[in-house]
This record gives structure tokens, C-alpha cells and sequence, in this order.
């Protein structure tokens, strides 16, 4: 299996999935109650950590709600109890995803190997078997709700389209992981698709993409936000048919200031490591979840059951295609609404509101006295991935000053204040900003927002301070989500 692609695996899931489509809110039930059965057995048959974890007498008939809720903590603190493969090490894992060279390699010839970005505090491993990614694959492909539906059902995986990655492509992150994974096993394509780094200075960003000439682009809101002002100021210069967004809240000004700079029909996702593709939006605005493969429960500060048309506190995943590594009731920390009433779209698929990540743009001040805005996902990738912080919260003071608070004390807060000053630093330089100012605040207890992950990022209120500097139209205003 050549980067995890089963043929025959696929075949059945798409007809599955494009069955569902179709189908009757009776029949998705069905599908979820059968794989829900096949899931809890693998975990009792593999897990110990399941078995010493759950009610005495669980059964794969034991209803989910009478079994104990999971954090990511709790399983990557036991992580060779969790897995059911004991070839799957976590020593091993670390020292495989630390290796920015191997990305998208199978790892034991089997297996695809993510990590987590840690915006929940808590960075984890995740691995998928050839299975869990023909699901993925299928719903990824069939699951869209493309402005050109005929053209699609003749080339559902975008195969002849110039399509463009704008993300984090220094780590093993699941987004850019499947990206060069598609890569892998599309060689002869290799032209028409191509990733580009968030990390680099905006000017060669938008070069490169002027290049290239994506007809479809995928990225996160608030870099497609930026690159919407590029355009708007004719340095940029794509038209692309289709934009892909996820990874953060989209805000409804934001959507329609995308919409008109850049051209294409904005299309919002929802996913996470423990979950790739859990909810696609559908042609009148709605994101579905693919609840015949995936389980959300959404819970309130106690972990008590939150009704249709109510925002959750957080929320309890279940997925039911990975039998590797059983994510049963892990608690993701989003705020969702599982809409009570059926979609006008027709699917039985449910609808539901995701409160996404809300990190803002920080527009500094530049050498030549031109704004330089640095993106979020930028700033966190340098943290994370340069001086190894995960919880932390960056607010900007001026336009040329950050105060950066971490939970750290003593000589490890000043340690890795110190390397969080310096990789913001050297980062903010190559990006043109004039005179950094990193400021440390050690022993702070991290803001949260209502989704209950950290609010990590924090323009100023007034950035117009800035010469020639303007707010990041709906960098904060509420709306449709993606994740």
C-alpha cells in the first residue's frame, strides 16, 4: 500500500459515502451505531488503557453515554496502553515527527503519522492505518459542495486544477501531511500542486503564488484575509475558482471581503488531529458533520449533555474509523451547536456552528515605514516549532511591542522566555519589522476563550496607529466558523 492508498478500501467507503448522500436519517443512524459497536470492541480487544478506564462489564453494547469521558492528556500520558499495535512507540514517534524530512513517509510501512499543533496545550501523536485514511480520502473528496457539481463528479479530486497549500509546512501537521501525501501519489501532478510557507515575508508569498496562478487555494481565514488586501491593493494578482478555509473562525465581513478581493467561491471546513474531515459546508452556508463517521457530543462545563440549538461548553469526539489508536468521548475543549432543525441543502447529514480559533493579525511596524502584518498561524508556528512553547499568549502593545505571557516560572520561564524572544525576533526581522520588542509576563494563567481553547494571539485595538495600517476587516466578529 504505496502512502497508505487501499483501492479497494476506497471504492466501498465512497460508495458508502455517496450512499448516505442519498439516504434516510435512519439509515445514517444505522451506519453509526454498527461502526460505533466495531470501534468500542477494538478498544476493548487492544486498549488496556480502555479496559482499565472504562465500567467493569463494558461491552461494544455498553451505550457511549455510559462510558467516562478522555482528554488528550490522559491518553498521550498512557500512550502505550492506548494503542492497540505495541510496534507503536511513542519515543519512536516524537523522534519520527521531529524530522521535518520525513513527513508524509509511512511510518512501519503502514501507517501516517500526524501531530498536533498543541492550541489545546496538550500536542499529541496521531496515527491512521490505510482504512481510517480511505475514509478520510472519500469524505474529502465527496463530501464538497463545489460551485461546479457536474465538473466535480468527473474530477472529484480536483486532479486538474493548479491547487495551492498557504500553511505551516515545517511540521507534520495533518493538513500539510495529506497534502504531501497527495503529492506522493500523485507524481505526475506535481506541477499543478504546490505548498507555500506562512513563514514567509508576505512580498515573496505573494510573488510566488503570482507565479503559480492557483485556481484553487487552501489556507486559513486570516491569511486569506491578508492576501484579500494584496489583491485589493494589486499586488496580488490570482483568480482563483475555489477557496478552501479552515483552521480558524470566519467571520462574515471577513468572508465577503475575501469573496470580492480574491474572486472564488469561499468554501469553510471543520476538522482536527483527532479527526480529519469532520464537517464540510454545503451550498446554502451549512456545515455538515460526516456523523456516519464520527460521533460529537457537545457538553457543558460538567460534561452534561447540551441540547439541539444550544452552544456547548466543549465538546466529545468519537471516531469511528480509527480502530489504531480509539478515540472514544476524547473531550476537543471546541464550542459547538448541533442545529435542531434538517439543512434546506436536503442532506441527513446535521448540521451544526463550530466557535473556531479567533487569533488576529498583528500589524507592525515596518523598516521603511510600511505596515508588515504578521499571520497568526505564522507567529504560533515559530513558538511551537522554534522554541518548543505550546500555551502561551501573545498581545501586541504597539507597533513595535509584544507582550508574550507564559504559565512557566523560575528558570524554565526564563529559558524559554528567552527562546520565544529570540525565535519572535528573528522571525519579525527576516518579515521586515523595525525594532521588536518582546516583553515576558512568567507565571500567568492563560486567557481561554469560549470555545475553551487559549485565545493565543491579540492585535491591538487600534493598529490604525500604524502608518498606513488598517484592522483586519472581521478579524473578530462572529460568524460562520471553520476550524
Amino acid at each position: 500500500m504505496h502512502n497508505l492508498l487501499d483501492p479497494l478500501s476506497l471504492s466501498a467507503v465512497a460508495l458508502d459515502v455517496l450512499a448516505v448522500q442519498r439516504g434516510s436519517v435512519q439509515g445514517l443512524e444505522a451506519r453509526q451505531r454498527l461502526r460505533l459497536a466495531h470501534v468500542l470492541d477494538a478498544a476493548l480487544r487492544g486498549s488496556r488503557l480502555y479496559r482499565e478506564h472504562w465500567p467493569r462489564g463494558a461491552t461494544a453494547a455498553t451505550p457511549l453515554a455510559a462510558l467516562p469521558m478522555v482528554s488528550r492528556g490522559q491518553l498521550m500520558g498512557s500512550f502505550a496502553d492506548w494503542v492497540t499495535d505495541p510496534q507503536l512507540e511513542l519515543a519512536a514517534l516524537r523522534a519520527f515527527t521531529a524530522d521535518p524530512q520525513r513527513i508524509a513517509e509511512p511510518w512501519l510501512g503502514r501507517y501516517l503519522v500526524w501531530e498536533s499543533s498543541g492550541t489545546s496545550g496538550e500536542p499529541g501523536i496521531f496515527v491512521q492505518d490505510a482504512q481510517a485514511m480511505a475514509v478520510y480520502d472519500a469524505l474529502e473528496a465527496l463530501r464538497r459542495a463545489p460551485p461546479q457539481a457536474l465538473r466535480r463528479w468527473f474530477d472529484p479530486w480536483y486532479l486538474s486544477e493548479r491547487s495551492a497549500f498557504i500553511g505551516a509546512t515545517s511540521g507534520h501537521f495533518a493538513s500539510y501531511v495529506s497534502f504531501r501525501r497527495l503529492c506522493a501519489l500523485n507524481p505526475w501532478l506535481a506541477a499543478s500542486m504546490r505548498s507555500f510557507s506562512i513563514q514567509q515575508p508576505l512580498a515573496e508569498l505573494v510573488c510566488a503564488l503570482n507565479d503559480f496562478a492557483p485556481t484553487v487555494l487552501a489556507t486559513y481565514p486570516t491569511v486569506a484575509s491578508v492576501l484579500a488586501d494584496e489583491a485589493e491593493q494589486g499586488r496580488l494578482r490570482i483568480a482563483p475558482r475555489e477557496i478552501w478555509l479552515g483552521g480558524e473562525t470566519l467571520g462574515a465581513a471577513a468572508r465577503a471581503h475575501i469573496t470580492e478581493a480574491l474572486g472564488g467561491a469561499v468554501r469553510c471546513s471543520y476538522g482536527a488531529s483527532e479527526f480529519l474531515s469532520m464537517a464540510w459546508e454545503c451550498a446554502h452556508g451549512q456545515l455538515h458533520l460526516n456523523a456516519d463517521w464520527v460521533i460529537l457530543e457537545p457538553v457543558d462545563e460538567r460534561f452534561r449533555p447540551v441540547p439541539a440549538g444550544q452552544p456547548s461548553c466543549s465538546v466529545l469526539l468519537t471516531n469511528l474509523a480509527n480502530r489504531v489508536q480509539p478515540l472514544v468521548r476524547c473531550d476537543l475543549g471546541d464550542q459547538v451547536t448541533l442545529h435542531a432543525e434538517p439543512c434546506a441543502c436536503g442532506s441527513p447529514l446535521p448540521a451544526l456552528t463550530v466557535q473556531g480559533r479567533q487569533d488576529e493579525p498583528l500589524v507592525m511596524a515596518g523598516r521603511d515605514g510600511q505596515p508588515v502584518t504578521l499571520l497568526p498561524m505564522a507567529v504560533s508556528t515559530v513558538l511551537e516549532e522554534e522554541a518548543g512553547v505550546f500555551d502561551f499568549h501573545l498581545r501586541q502593545q504597539d507597533a513595535h511591542t509584544l507582550v508574550l505571557r507564559l504559565g512557566l516560572q523560575g528558570a524554565d520561564g526564563q529559558a524559554a522566555l528567552a527562546r520565544c524572544s529570540a525565535a519572535l525576533e528573528a522571525f519579525a526581522a527576516a518579515q521586515g519589522v523595525e525594532r521588536l520588542r518582546v516583553r515576558g509576563q512568567l507565571g500567568q494563567a492563560m486567557p481561554r476563550g469560549r470555545s475553551g481553547k487559549a485565545c493565543r494571539i491579540v492585535a491591538c485595538a487600534t493598529p490604525r496607529k500604524v502608518p498606513g495600517a488598517a484592522a483586519m476587516p472581521g478579524a473578530t466578529d462572529g460568524g460562520q466558523p471553520a476550524r
